[in-house]
C-alpha cells in the first residue's frame, strides 16, 4: 500500500510537470507561429507539445487509482481505455519526433526546394496521418483480443490489461524501425552538413579572408538542427529502450516476473520522455527560449502593474481616514475651551 501510494505521488508530480511544461512551450510556439506566418517546422514542434500534453493528461487519470484504496479497483474497460490513450499519445510523440527529424533532413538536403516540398497542405496531411496511425496503434488491443490480459486485478497498470505480446509487437514493428530511421536521418544530415562545412573552408582558403565576410548563414543552422535532432533521438532512446527490451524479455520468458520493474520504474522512465522534450526544446531552440523569456517578462510586468494598482487603491481608501482622525484631534481643544 505504501509503495502504491508513493508511486501515485511520483506519478502525480510527473504528470503535472509534463502538462505545465508542454503547455508553456505550446503557447510560446503559437506566438512564434503567429509572428512568422506559420512556419512548418514550428507547427511540428507545436504538435509534439500537444502530444506530450495529452500524454500528461492521460497519465493523470491513473493517479487516483494509485492513491485510492485497493479494495475499489478500476474497471477493466476503463483501465484499458486509459492505457490506450496513453499509448496513442506516446506513439504520437515518437512519430512527431520522427517527423521533425525528417523535416530537418529535408531542409538540409533540399534547401532550395524545401518550401515547395513541405508545404502547408503536406504538413497538415502528415500530421493527420500521424494521429490516425497513433490511435490505431494505441487501440490495437481492442482489435486484437490476444493483446489483452485474460484476467484483471487492480490497480490499473499497463500489463494488468495488456499482454506482453503487445509490447513485443510495438518493439519489432515500431520502435526498432523508428530507431533505425532516426540513425539514418541523423547520419545523412551530419554528412551533408560536413560537406557544406568543407566547401566553405575550401572557399576561405582560395579567397583568403574575403569569404568569411560572406559566409552563408545556413551552415550554423544546419549544425543546430543536427544537435536538436541528436538530443531528441538520445532522450527517446534512453527513455523507452529499457522498457521495451525488458518487455520483450517478459514476453519471451513467461516465468520471469519482471512486472514490478516494468510498471514501477521503466514505464515511468518512458513517460518521462514527454517531460524531457519541452525542456530540451526550451533550452536548445533559441527562438523558443526567447519567446518563453518574453512571456515571463510580460507576466512579471502584469503582476507588477496589478500590485501597483492594488497598492494605490488601498492608499486612496486609507487617506480619508487619516484626515478625519486629524480633524477630530484638532477640534477637541476647541470644544474644551
Amino acid at each position: 500500500m505504501e509503495t502504491s501510494y508513493l508511486f501515485g505521488v511520483i506519478l502525480a508530480v510527473l504528470a503535472s510537470l509534463i502538462i505545465a511544461t508542454n503547455a508553456l512551450v505550446a503557447v510560446a510556439v503559437l506566438f512564434l507561429i503567429h509572428k512568422n506566418n506559420g512556419i512548418v517546422s514550428l507547427c511540428f514542434t507545436l504538435n509534439l507539445a500537444v502530444a506530450d500534453t495529452l500524454l500528461g493528461v492521460a497519465t493523470s487519470g491513473l493517479v487516483a487509482d494509485q492513491l485510492a484504496s485497493p479494495t475499489r479497483p478500476t474497471q477493466k474497460t476503463l483501465c484499458s481505455l486509459r492505457m490506450a490513450f496513453i499509448t496513442a499519445s506516446a506513439t504520437a510523440s515518437v512519430l512527431t519526433v520522427m517527423l521533425i527529424t525528417f523535416d530537418r533532413y529535408l531542409a538540409i538536403k533540399q534547401p532550395l526546394r524545401y518550401s515547395q516540398i513541405m508545404s502547408g497542405c503536406v504538413a497538415g496531411l502528415c500530421t493527420a496521418s500521424l494521429w490516425s496511425v497513433s490511435y490505431l496503434i494505441g487501440f490495437l488491443p481492442f482489435v486484437v483480443p490476444g493483446f489483452q490480459q485474460t484476467t484483471y486485478q487492480g490497480p490499473c497498470t499497463f500489463f494488468a490489461v495488456f499482454h506482453p505480446l503487445y509490447v513485443l509487437t510495438l518493439s519489432c514493428a515500431g520502435f526498432f524501425p523508428a530507431l533505425l530511421l532516426f540513425v539514418f536521418f541523423y547520419c545523412a544530415m551530419f554528412k551533408v552538413a560536413s560537406m557544406h562545412s568543407q566547401q566553405i573552408r575550401k572557399m576561405e582558403q582560395q579567397a583568403g579572408g574575403v569569404a568569411r565576410a560572406y559566409r552563408p548563414p545556413r551552415t550554423p543552422s544546419e549544425f543546430k538542427a543536427i544537435r536538436t535532432v541528436a538530443v531528441l533521438i538520445g532522450t527517446f532512446t534512453l527513455s523507452w529502450t529499457p522498457f521495451l527490451i525488458t518487455g520483450i524479455v517478459q514476453a519471451a520468458c513467461q516465468e520471469c516476473h519482471l512486472y514490478p520493474v516494468l510498471e514501477r520504474y521503466l514505464w515511468l522512465l518512458g513517460v518521462g520522455n514527454s517531460l524531457f522534450n519541452p525542456l530540451f526544446y526550451a533550452y536548445w531552440q533559441k527562438e523558443v527560449r526567447q519567446q518563453v523569456y518574453q512571456m515571463f517578462l510580460g507576466v512579471k510586468k502584469g503582476l507588477a502593474s496589478l500590485l501597483l494598482f492594488l497598492s494605490a487603491k488601498d492608499g486612496g481608501t486609507e487617506r480619508p481616514r487619516e484626515s478625519s482622525c486629524h480633524i477630530a484631534t484638532i477640534s477637541h481643544p476647541q470644544l474644551d475651551g
